[in-house]
């Protein structure tokens, strides 16, 4: 069983969290962005409340423990690894929540290359425990905005974890999966599974306009952010997230592993 303190350890030598990879400068631009509600940063959140740069740096500051002085707007940003932690726990009993239940659940990527692993270990566990791990819209198209213009991607699964695949696959990044912050995928696939009759998901699990759009159609959604995607964050304030992991999210995928074995035994899912 791993502890709490040697996961402490893994998750600052891992740099998930303390001193991570994203800038400083990389998250106030994302916080200026969002004020200024540009759907790119939104994510498929729809603001309840008037978010200011100012009022974002606060809550980034009581949500992943970044630095709260505006004045600071160079450098690495740093991530609480206590915050991480009591995220992890709060992470952990929705998981269990939902085990209890047997009720069906909704895993999804826009970080394929990195968090499937993360997300497979606890679908594997869910499915185990008795849980409907749900696949709609398998292979459906989605044309996503990029900043190379619209993209035609599909959507894909990998051991009950949606992401989308770029549709030409001879363009980079098409395998084994694409990177994207956009909510149409989870969008897409919602409306299909309603479409064809049920069942629908009673909790979403992902990161990026996964939890974001999930979250904004009333769905029960937890997730993981970095420190430059407020969206979540906001959702979480708001009340339309229920849970956010604050950590770095695009460092080596074997570096989640022990975050899977962590979640899953303090959900009593370990096997």
């Amino acid at each position: 069983m791993l502890s709490t303190a040697a996961l402490r350890a893994h998750l600052l030598a891992a740099r998930l969290a303390g001193p991570v990879a994203t800038s400083r400068e990389e998250s106030l631009r994302s916080y200026r962005l969002f004020a200024a509600r540009d759907p790119r940063v939104l994510i498929g959140i729809d603001p309840e409340w008037s978010w200011g740069q100012r009022d974002l740096i606060g809550l980034m500051a009581e949500k992943c423990g970044v630095s709260a002085d505006p004045r600071h707007t160079s450098g690495q940003d740093v991530i609480d690894p206590e915050l991480t932690l009591a995220a992890l726990d709060a992470f952990a009993e929705r998981i269990a929540a939902v085990a209890e239940r047997g009720a069906p659940v909704l895993f999804g990527t826009g970080h394929p290359h990195r968090l499937i692993g993360f997300y497979a270990g606890l679908a594997d566990a869910l499915s185990a425990a008795g849980c409907d791990v749900l696949t709609p819209a398998q292979g459906h198209r989605v044309d996503i905005t990029t900043r190379f213009g619209l993209r035609t991607h599909n959507l894909d699964y990998v051991r009950g974890v949606a992401f989308v695949r770029g549709a030409d696959p001879g363009r980079p990044g098409g395998e084994p999966g694409a990177h994207t912050h956009s909510p149409l995928p989870v969008r897409t696939v919602l409306a299909r599974a309603a479409e064809a009759g049920g069942p629908l998901p009673e909790l979403v699990v992902g990161d990026h306009g996964w939890v974001c759009g999930a979250g904004q159609l009333g769905f029960e959604a937890i997730g993981l952010a970095d420190t430059d995607d407020p969206a979540l964050f906001v959702g979480e304030a708001e009340g339309s997230v229920s849970v956010v992991v604050p950590l770095d999210d695009a460092v080596r995928s074997a570096y989640y592993r022990p975050l899977t074995r962590y979640v899953l035994n303090q959900a009593c899912l370990s096997r």
